[in-house]
């Protein structure tokens, strides 16, 4: 399990470590220890990129304050394995007198100058040392510092982060316009927040033990399981297990003029674990040609016991949508709705407050935008913390599973962040393989335990079925797109279906 913690949660816990080094009359001593593994990090990069360490060229961007520090320091230990290491300085009247003074007497050149000044005759370096901001930073990158990174992204050279990538925020995990795309980010003692929440941009992130211990977790510590821990914890048959103590999902989705999405739906359901899957809707004739297994019913009146619900995928949004999905929450199981449900909550806020058992909605950027009225895209992880927090305070039991590259997952009390590692999964109808793969885990209950004896569940059930099935579903998107070798290739949600059992089978594997 990985655990990334607010700005101020950092703060506290280096203060100590700063305070001490201080008192023993070696005030950089921390800054040295977290150089010496940027310096590190920088040379393994340098091996598998180059072959080698000794004379390959470093250049550092140099920010005032402690982030700048970091980097020169790093620069004088690199320069003293055999690299020609040059430093910008884009603050020259701010910089870390003490670690330039270290990388001067080690024999680092040093420039105020701009790209084509650090380069010279040597040309593209081969990796750059982003010390522009750290921890304080805010916003996108300002001049100089905007131009001398797009120059060095623009020429191929690859970039490592000191403690984040420069123009990410680094509690909300925005990615502003002007900003670092870093090869490698190298953090110290424990993570951000923006490494989880904006880890595409991170590139591989590497922690670096500087003595800090790592602060409890708090309400905006974001949390990132380990594909093995959901290997662990998915639903498998035993040897006491049927049909229906495994779980049964049913799900409203579809139409006889649409029913792809009652395909993809179900489909993922059966996939996902082994209990039982009823299907509700005109599309049955189409669901069952694909899964002949699935029960099917006329209508959600005549639909036998269940222990979850999906409802919405390609349902429909007209007034029997509404009804259907407000018969639906008044038989109190745990429910997901996705797609069509969303865009009747929208419409129709009050049908919310019927429920009397974990419901998880499950938008994209688009439909959290007609939920809302409008949300903070600067914020998103707050934007989505205030919508759940808003609606637990009004009785109303929900969790968010909100999509994107980066996945959020809120229940009020924790977020949950999964990043799959790839985009595959932009593609339509991937929603309705995970709104399917979701339902089925809230059938069956946390790591296969089932569902409680009233068959309501409860919210951490919810957000644990959520992130479970985004890492899965994640899994099944790359695996599809690499599924003739290479480096993979657009697939459609059918072939991110056809793939979820050997994602299962690759998580429990893991």
């Amino acid at each position: 399990m990985l655990r990334a913690h607010p700005v101020e949660a950092i703060r506290s816990a280096e203060r100590p470590l700063i305070e001490a080094a201080a008192a023993a009359g070696d005030p950089d001593a921390v800054m040295r220890r977290a150089a010496s593994g940027v310096a590190h990090h920088t040379a393994a990069l340098l091996r598998s990129r180059t072959g080698g360490v000794y004379g390959r060229s470093v250049v550092l961007l140099v920010g005032s304050g402690d982030n700048g520090g970091d980097a020169l320091y790093a620069g004088a230990v690199l320069r003293g394995r055999g690299c020609r290491v040059e430093a910008v300085l884009l603050h020259p009247d701010r910089v870390h007198a003490r670690a330039l003074g270290a990388l001067r007497s080690a024999g680092g050149r040093v420039t105020t100058g701009g790209v084509d000044a650090v380069c010279g005759a040597a040309g593209t370096p081969d990796v750059v040392i982003d010390g522009v901001v750290g921890l304080a930073g805010s916003g996108p990158l300002r001049e100089p510092a905007a131009a001398r990174v797009d120059a060095l992204a623009r020429a191929g050279s690859p970039f490592v982060a000191v403690d984040l990538p420069s123009g990410v925020d680094a509690d909300t995990g925005t990615v502003h316009d002007a900003h670092v795309r870093a090869d490698v980010t190298v953090t110290f003692g424990t993570l951000r927040r923006a490494h989880l929440l904006a880890s595409p941009t991170c590139g591989r992130v590497e922690v670096v033990d500087i003595g800090l211990a790592e602060p409890a977790s708090g309400p905006l510590t974001v949390h990132r399981p380990d594909p093995s821990e959901v290997g662990r914890a998915w639903p498998v048959p035993g040897p006491e297990d049927d049909k229906y103590t495994q779980g049964v999902v049913a799900i409203r989705a579809g139409s006889g003029r649409f029913p792809g999405a009652a395909v993809l739906c179900a489909s993922a359901a059966v996939a996902a674990t082994s209990g039982m899957v009823r299907y509700v809707g005109s599309g049955a004739a189409d669901v069952l040609a694909a899964r002949p297994e699935v029960v099917c019913h006329p209508s959600v009146a005549e639909t036998g016991t269940a222990q979850s619900w999906v409802v919405g995928p390609g349902a429909g949004t007209g007034s029997a949508a509404v009804a259907d999905i407000e018969a639906i929450l008044a038989r109190a199981r745990p429910t997901v709705l996705d797609a069509d449900a969303l865009t009747c909550i929208a419409s129709h806020p009050v049908v919310l407050r019927s429920a009397r058992a974990p419901v998880l909605l499950t938008p994209h950027a688009g439909e959290f935008d007609r939920l809302t009225g409008g949300w903070d895209r600067s914020d998103r992880p707050g934007a989505l913390r205030r919508y759940v927090s808003d609606l637990r305070n009004r009785g109303i039991p929900a969790t968010v599973l909100l999509k994107g590259r980066v996945t959020l997952v809120d229940d009020g009390q924790t977020t949950w962040s999964v990043d799959p590692g790839s985009s595959w999964a932009a593609t339509a109808g991937s929603g309705d393989v995970l709104a399917g793969m979701v339902g089925a885990l809230l059938a069956n209950g946390p790591g296969g335990s089932g569902v409680d004896s009233g068959g309501t569940g409860s919210g951490g059930e919810v957000a644990w079925s959520a992130v479970a099935a985004a890492v899965v579903h994640g899994e099944a998107a790359r695996a599809a797109a690499r599924r003739t070798g290479g480096p993979g290739a657009p697939i459609g949600a059918g072939d991110l279906l056809r793939a979820v059992p050997v994602a299962i089978s690759a998580i429990r594997g893991a």
